[in-house]
Formats: structure tokens, C-alpha cells, sequence
């Protein structure tokens, strides 16, 4: 008898509903195809990390508060951004010290809750995907991602199972790309000259192909190489692992 297929929640995240939710679409077919159930709970909303970052602590419990309920019983949540797992994993129990009921709450919860590609890598023991990329790529190594989860080695694990891919390394990809969420809106000038920096360090790859698992980052840089002129794609890793990088890339016209 086959074992029950594990249940997960995945959360969408703000950017990807709002912007690309081809990388929910892929996020959905690549824990499907590792054998889950996916659930997608229709109360979910925001993570609560822009009112966080802000200093609006009552605003990111009240956020939080929504998430716990939301992802209420089941086996796993996955999101495909390392900034929102992060959140929920190690901030959603900070904002609760003092309250024994809602802190355990937040516990269960962080203890639940993966970034997607650490998800099929480190618990459903996936190296490998059917997929077919024909193209030379990189790859950035989002902040949140990296130091808040440890995620680096798992989603070039599964990329080099890519057939057709070429991933190059580039210069210094965990160095940040600008981004940090409010912080590219409160300091604009800082946030242009890092970005302009981590694009120079990708057009020197010479790839074709820019890929990272938060889509924030990658608007960010996206949106930075089509002002410069460069004429590289770019896309959230989970589209070239579920073999649904055919369509437009970020920030092209649907």
C-alpha cells in the first residue's frame, strides 16, 4: 500500500498573487510532482514583514495572528520566498513573547514552515526534476534566504538536474541586491548603487538567464537591467525547476 501523500499549505505570498503567480502555478506542480497534497488556504494575506520592517509591531501581529490561524493544521506550510518562510520562522515568535498561548502558536507554526526549494531538497529528499532549460543562467543568493534558512546548496542541487541548463556561478551572489523590501523606498540612492553593482556582476556571467527564489529581489534587478539596457531574462527559480519558463519573463509585457 502506498504511504499517504503529505498534505501542504503553500503560501502564496503577496508579490507572487500580485505579480507572477506563475510561481505559485509552478510552486503547486513542483510539490505535486514530488507526491503532496497542496492546499492553498483562501484566507492567507500578507506575511507581515513591510509592517514589521517599519516598526508597526502592532500591525505585524495583528498579521501574524491572521497566518497562525490561517495555516492552522496542517502537516507543512512552503513558500516560495525565502523572506516570508523567514519571517514566519524566526520573527512570529519574537512577536508573541509574553503571551505563553499565542507564542506556542507561533512555534508550532515556524516549525512547520519551509522555503520552497529546502522543502523538496532537505525533507522530501528531491535531487533531481523533470524539467528542460536551453540556456546559459546564474544565480542570486537572496538575503533572507540565506542567512535566515541556510538555503544556497538546494536549489543549484536541483537546477543541475535541469537537462539543457548551463548555470555559471556568479561574483559575489550573496552580496544583496538593494532590494530589502521598504528599504529600496527609504533610501532610493543607496539602494540604485547596490543594485547596479549586483547587475554588473550578472552581465559579466554572460548569462542569459538570471534566476533567485524571492521574487522581490528579482523585480528589483529585473527592473535595473531593463533601465541599463541588457537584454537578460529573468526569473524565479521555481519556473525553470517545474518547466514552466516559457512564457514571458519578469517585468516583459504578458
Amino acid at each position: 500500500m502506498s504511504a499517504e501523500p503529505k498534505t501542504v499549505a503553500l503560501f502564496v505570498t503577496c508579490l507572487v498573487d500580485l505579480f507572477r503567480p506563475s510561481v505559485g502555478f509552478a510552486a503547486v506542480k513542483l510539490l505535486e510532482d514530488a507526491g503532496c497534497r497542496v492546499v492553498v488556504p483562501a484566507a492567507q494575506t500578507c506575511c507581515g514583514q513591510p509592517a514589521y520592517n517599519s516598526g508597526d509591531r502592532g500591525d505585524a501581529i495583528a498579521i501574524a495572528r491572521q497566518v497562525i490561524e490561517a495555516f492552522a493544521g496542517f502537516t507543512y506550510v512552503v513558500a516560495p520566498s525565502g523572506s516570508c518562510a523567514g519571517m514566519i520562522r524566526h520573527h512570529y515568535p519574537a512577536l508573541f513573547a509574553g503571551d505563553d498561548e499565542m507564542k506556542s502558536r507561533a512555534d508550532d507554526l515556524a516549525s512547520r514552515t519551509h522555503e520552497l526549494t529546502s522543502f523538496l531538497t532537505d525533507v522530501l529528499g528531491v535531487n533531481a526534476v523533470a524539467a528542460q532549460f536551453d540556456g546559459t543562467a546564474t544565480y542570486h543568493d537572496a538575503c533572507s534566504g540565506l542567512r535566515e534558512l541556510s538555503v544556497k546548496d538546494q536549489p543549484r542541487r536541483l537546477l543541475a538536474s535541469v537537462a539543457g541548463l548551463d548555470l555559471v556561478p556568479l561574483p559575489n551572489a550573496e552580496t544583496c541586491c538593494g532590494f530589502g523590501g521598504t528599504f529600496c523606498v527609504k533610501y532610493p540612492e543607496i539602494s540604485t548603487d547596490i543594485v547596479s553593482r549586483k547587475t554588473a556582476d550578472i552581465v559579466a556571467t554572460g548569462a542569459g538567464t538570471l534566476l533567485a527564489g524571492d521574487l522581490g529581489c528579482l523585480m528589483n534587478m529585473a527592473g535595473r537591467l531593463q533601465r541599463e539596457g541588457h537584454d537578460v531574462k529573468v526569473r524565479h527559480v521555481a519556473e525553470v525547476l517545474a518547466g514552466m519558463a516559457d512564457g514571458p519573463a519578469i517585468g516583459e509585457p504578458a
